[in-house]
């Protein structure tokens, strides 16, 4: 998850959706466009070693005021959008907010889960050469789970732009950005609360130079200031066995200067190739440990099994002194060849570094993310990734089919040891080895572009592992050394999804999903100690939840389709996750209350949800 890179008018945004993936993070009603990056990712973008979201959100109107929104039984949203100063300027601001678990309360039901989340955008023209613009966006989610625990967790984000037009061929944007991610855990039965936040301050001066029709320059510096609060933990009552503790903040730079080309050399050959040089500081003040033959983690031959390092010392780093430092260039070329007016073949080879990392528990129902800088023990990632596809249309552009092949490896890929704890860990370097990891597939996606019934099929085949060796010949690493699936493998991965206009009054839609379950590490067994029973795991991820999947339909009913001023509404009806798959976001295990005998449980968070939606625009 920490390997995409999604953007929000530029800006960082580091969660991509509300209640556990049911809603997108981003409002459709207040996005004009998105650009999706998989392979030949352009060298403007970097800081990770897998896919690009650059989403846009519209500008508001110059000319009118407009509203439109959506009340539903589920979530209900609203935007405003119009000129100000006498059409120089606009504004768009547009909130969604849910409210299901109030109808939970109702059924005297203690779990709950809730967001809401704005987004703003204002423009304003100087002249004709110079224009201001702001983005912004405020999202949170809210989860409270049987009034045994709580978290809350969203982003945050601005955006400062200006747009200078220099000429009709070389134009500049200036971007001052902020952006926050932040993660609240409350643990009642252990009477304490944990809050983590990454923040973010960045500038970057892009620029666009057209030379000609076949030729383009986009060029530019980009630095990004992080402040990393990887656990503030406080005590909830008077009597709580917990004590307050800041664990040590993080703080460092990521400075790059890039150039990116586009060069059409025929009619049917294009290339698009491009350099980009990065650079990471760690800074203190921090105090860093120092170890015995500099191993944060050793290995106990007696158990053979992994243990936190012991210090021997720590070095102190004084605020802004450089803790660690790392740089790598990043040179990056797509080409594009049209075999005809219908078909063409794309090939692409992406180098990109990452130095952020992500720690997550993947067992857990909660998104906890521990983000963690390169540094000691920590070296930034790097990825090599190839691509090669193969682009038709057929009967005049009706259908569409779009194939690609791809392969990458990513170096310094780390993972937490067996038995690791994350949360509120002050000294993270104990409980993580470095590893690589590589991933390849085949993706197909045939569209049906035309007529009443369009739509898309789309399938997946992949691959993704992760492998982490032993550092002497006498360590197992982790999986003894063998390649083990990543969390994040789906070999299987399918939507199917389609629109049918069955008259100017009604359309009908539906969509598929199947994907095959999460990788997991069951016990496979339980040894007594000292009379507390302590479960035994075998090979790392190498059982799955059960397959995910769903089926959601709708109607849509528009009383006046041909109402094209005023007043203009629709009714959708909606039932998401027809035959109500109780998909596994999570499974634990506990002793049965009445038996004592172990059992597997799982957590289902939706069934099946009918909903109707009233939308409108004026």
């Amino acid at each position: 998850a920490d390997q995409n890179l999604i953007l929000l008018d530029g800006s960082p945004i580091f969660s991509d959706s509300h209640l556990f993936g049911f809603f997108s993070v981003f409002n459709a009603d207040a996005i004009s466009d998105m650009e999706l990056y998989k392979g030949g990712i352009p060298s403007t973008f970097g800081g990770r070693v897998s896919s690009v979201l650059d989403v846009h959100q519209k500008t508001g109107d110059y000319q009118g005021f407009h509203m439109n929104g959506g009340i539903g039984l589920i979530s209900s949203r609203l935007l405003a959008e119009g000129p100000f100063a006498k059409g120089k300027g606009s504004f768009l601001v547009a909130g969604r907010s849910s409210y299901a678990h109030l109808f939970l309360k109702l059924a005297d039901n203690d779990n709950s889960a809730y967001f809401y989340d704005l987004n703003t955008k204002l423009n304003y023209r100087l002249n004709e050469n110079n224009t201001l613009y702001f983005s912004g966006y405020f999202g949170r989610d809210i989860f409270n789970f049987n009034k045994s625990f709580s978290s809350s967790y969203g982003n945050t984000m601005a955006n400062l732009r200006w747009k200078h037009d220099f000429s009709d061929k070389l134009s500049s944007d200036l971007s001052l950005i902020y952006s926050d991610y932040r993660f609240g855990l409350e643990l009642d039965a252990q009477d304490f609360q944990w809050d983590n936040t990454i923040e973010t301050y960045s500038a970057k001066y892009d620029l666009r130079h057209h030379l000609s029709d076949n030729f383009s320059l986009h060029y530019g510096a980009h630095a990004t200031y992080y402040d990393f609060n990887p656990g503030t933990l406080k005590p909830k009552g008077e009597d709580s066995g917990i004590n307050f503790e800041q664990l040590d903040k993080k703080y460092a730079l990521e400075p790059a200067f890039y150039i990116d080309a586009e060069h059409k050399i025929s009619e049917k050959l294009s290339v698009r190739y491009g350099l980009r040089y990065s650079m990471f500081y760690r800074y203190g003040e921090q105090d860093v440990n120092v170890y015995e033959d500099d191993r944060a983690v050793v290995f106990n031959p007696d158990f053979h099994i992994y243990e936190e390092g012991t210090p021997v010392g720590s070095t102190h780093y004084g605020s802004g002194e450089t803790i660690a430092s790392f740089d790598n260039l990043e040179p990056r070329i797509g080409i594009s060849y049209a075999l005809n007016d219908n078909a063409s073949i794309k090939a692409s080879y992406n180098r990109m570094s990452q130095y952020l990392h992500l720690l997550s528990n993947t067992q857990s129902p909660t998104p906890i993310n521990i983000w963690t800088p390169s540094g000691p023990f920590i070296e930034p990632q790097l990825l090599d990734q190839v691509a090669l596809g193969f682009f038709k249309n057929f009967r005049d552009e009706a259908y569409s089919l779009e194939t690609e092949v791809f392969y990458k490896k990513v170096k310094n890929r780390i993972d937490y040891i067996d038995g690791a704890d994350l949360i509120a860990n002050n000294d993270i370097e104990q409980v993580i080895l470095n590893g690589k990891a590589r991933s390849y597939g085949l993706e197909v996606l045939l569209r049906k572009n035309t007529g009443r019934l369009t739509g898309w099929l789309s399938y997946t085949l992949s691959r993704a592992e992760q492998k982490t060796v032993g550092r002497t010949p006498e360590e197992p690493g982790i999986n003894n050394g063998d390649w083990y699936l990543s969390p994040y493998d789906k070999l299987h991965n399918l939507s199917l999804t389609g629109g049918y206009e069955l008259n100017e009054k009604w359309s009908l839609g539906g969509s598929f999903t199947f994907q095959t379950g999460q990788t997991y590490t069951y016990p496979k067994g339980q040894y007594e100690i000292g009379g507390i029973m302590v479960p035994n795991y075998t090979s790392r991820n190498e059982d799955r939840l059960p397959s995910y999947h769903h089926l959601d339909v709708s109607a849509t009913y528009t009383p006046k389709p041909k109402k094209k001023k005023g007043w203009q509404g629709e009714w959708v009806f909606s039932i998401y996750n027809l035959y109500s798959r109780k998909n596994s976001a999570s499974v634990s295990f506990r002793p049965n209350e009445d038996t004592g005998i172990n059992e597997a449980v799982r957590l289902s968070i939706f069934g099946i949800i009918p909903s109707v939606t009233y939308n409108f625009k004026f």
